[in-house]
């Protein structure tokens, strides 16, 4: 699926997101083998650590039905640039390789990195 596409799926979904406390919300579009996609936002909580990124909700998502194989993600905010927590970084490490795209987007760009290049030392078996 091309990058417009999933940028479109996240506008759309923003208005799902539960930012109260940071008022930044954030959508992951997940594709799985470039065919499926699964969306996740942020959920905040009065209990911060409570909260969960939009990254590890769409790659949750994904693997509670069953896949495990993806071929990039899509982070996405109108309020900044996204960039995925350490947490969430290393969730992604636990299904992708090194390679695997991450676009971070806003409304005014969108960048690209590889997983390697956001996080070059992850903890693994």
């Amino acid at each position: 699926m091309e990058i417009e596409k999933l940028i479109e799926i996240a506008k759309e979904s923003v208005v799902h997101c539960y930012a109260p406390y940071s008022n930044f919300h954030v959508v992951s579009v997940l594709e799985v083998k470039r065919v499926r996609f699964f969306v996740g936002v942020n959920v905040e909580n009065a209990s911060y650590g409570l909260a969960v990124c939009a990254e590890r909700v769409a790659v949750f998502k994904a693997v509670s039905k069953g896949y495990r194989e993806f071929s990039k993600i899509l982070v996405y905010s109108p309020d900044g640039m996204p960039y995925p927590c350490g947490a969430c970084r290393q969730v992604l490490a636990e299904f992708c390789d090194k390679s695997f795209p991450v676009y971070i987007a806003s409304d005014k760009e969108i960048k690209v990195f590889t997983l390697g290049e956001l996080l070059p030392h992850t903890f693994s078996l």
